[in-house]
């Protein structure tokens, strides 16, 4: 009798293993720390501004690199730029679970966020590379997207069953074994070599951008601690002010610049991007949000967190899974106003929530906005990729996944600053961050209802495209 052989894996798909580790873990960092809060913020004798400034670092340097990492992979090369930032991203796990301080904390998870902006496109384009045949490549980006999706969404629940064996530092050590084994699948299969038609970097413009986003998430956070009129808030606004003019003159002049701004005035680029921000400024701020009011007015433990989470995060998994079809059918148009109503729905049912609300009743409201949030994203994506010359696609791409994501840092700042205080406070604050919600639903709504009908998709190549991070 024989032993039947093992299968073999080919260097490509053992790359795939390897971009999707880390994707995966990245993804896993965005949404697990939320049920960590209140044991961060026991730990360090921290506040609500402390526990904004943990969050929001990872996300605010994730967001303002995103532009720039995608070319410095192009010109050093996909496999050493992704080694390099999934090694970095496994040190700054390491140092996240290690810290002492609050602020030594925030700096680990500054790492994080450098070593994200690092990993993300260069796993693209590593699969890219690895998978020339278009069918199979598109086979592989949906592993590599539908992987990091359902990290995204399982985050809470696994952080909390972490936590509530192992302690908070746990969310970030299990990102040690992960990191090291996608590190060396990474130097011994991934291709070598660099993508053709490499971008300029923009070093002046990446400067002004991150101390515009710096600042104005600064501004946002402190307002919570500070007040509104403090003068380290009003200063926080003024640089942005300041910083974001003049990131938009010097881009206007740049022969190559990291932001082409005639790429904004197209409305299948403008359009996705602004409801992208809203989605994620509306989302992200209603976890962080959501997450302090579950353990400190209703005394939940992080576990519980989890599972109070999981309506909502586990049908976004799934619904992402489903939206590229329906979109086909109804149109991305009509699925983007679809899912933008049930999630203003979902908002508004969910505003009138109390510390006497049984959760039993929240349950619906979760399922609602998940929902909703979860049928956007996949046409907003269809939307601005055929709405763009294939030349630009990479750009268009980069500007609506950065957007997203400082629509997140945004809402964290804001929300955060409106939840500070007592449990009352943590109460009120998300009645009024949750009309918030529905106020920038509404805005999305419009702006969706102003897109011209697309009836056609036009065929778009993905090698030249930068990834679309399938997270909310």
């Amino acid at each position: 009798m024989t032993t039947p052989a093992l299968p073999k894996f080919s260097p490509a798909h053992l790359t795939l293993v390897a971009a999707s580790l880390g994707f995966a873990v990245i993804s896993l960092d965005v949404s697990v720390v939320n049920v960590a809060l209140e044991r961060v913020r026991e730990a360090f004798q921290t506040d609500v501004t402390g526990l904004q400034w943990v969050l929001s670092a990872y996300t605010l340097v994730f967001a303002s690199l995103l532009l720039s990492t995608g070319a410095l992979g192009d010109r050093l090369g996909p496999r050493p730029v992704y080694a390099a930032g999934l090694g970095l991203f496994t040190l700054a796990s390491v140092g996240c679970a290690l810290s002492g301080s609050v602020e030594s904390l925030v700096a680990a998870r500054i790492g994080q966020g450098l070593a994200a902006a690092l990993c993300v496109p260069a796993s693209f384009s590593l699969i890219t590379m690895s998978f020339p045949d278009t069918a199979a490549r598109a086979r592989a980006i949906g592993t590599w997207a539908g992987i990091a999706s359902a990290a995204l969404g399982a985050g809470p629940l696994v952080g909390g069953m972490l936590i509530n064996a192992f302690g908070w530092e746990s969310i970030f050590l299990i990102n040690l074994p992960l990191g090291l084994i996608g590190v060396c699948l990474t130097l011994a299969h991934a291709p070598r070599g660099t993508r053709p038609a490499a971008r300029s970097l923009d070093p002046l413009g990446q400067l002004l951008a991150v101390m515009a986003l710096a600042s104005l998430t600064a501004g946002f956070i402190e307002a919570g601690r500070l007040g509104w009129g403090a003068p380290l808030v009003l200063f926080g606004f003024a640089v942005f002010a300041a910083c974001g003019a003049g990131f938009l003159l010097f881009e206007a002049r740049h022969p190559d610049p990291m932001l082409p701004l005639g790429l904004m005035r197209t409305p299948a680029v403008a359009a996705p991007s602004f409801i992208g921000m809203a989605i994620n400024f509306a989302f992200y701020g209603l976890m962080f949000a959501v997450s302090l009011f579950f353990q400190v007015v209703k005394g939940y433990s992080p576990l519980q967190t989890g599972l109070a989470f999981l309506p909502m995060t586990g049908v976004i998994t799934v619904v992402n899974l489903l939206a590229g079809r329906l979109s086909a059918r109804l149109g991305p148009k009509m699925l983007i106003l679809f899912g933008l109503s049930m999630a203003v729905t979902g908002f508004l049912w969910l505003a009138d929530i109390s510390a006497t609300t049984p959760y039993g009743t929240l349950v619906p409201r979760l399922l609602l906005i998940g929902c909703g949030a979860a049928l956007v994203v996949p046409p907003i994506n269809i939307i601005m990729l055929a709405g763009v010359d294939h030349g630009r696609v990479g750009i268009a791409s980069g500007v609506l996944n950065a957007a997203r994501q400082i629509g997140g840092v945004i809402g964290v700042g804001v929300f955060g600053s409106l939840v500070a205080g007592s449990a009352a406070s943590v109460t009120e604050g998300l009645q009024s961050a949750l009309l918030l919600s529905a106020l920038a639903m509404i805005l999305s709504i419009i702006v969706a209802a102003c897109m011209p009908r697309k009836h056609q998709v036009a065929t778009v190549t993905t090698g030249e495209s930068e990834p679309q991070l399938p997270e909310i």
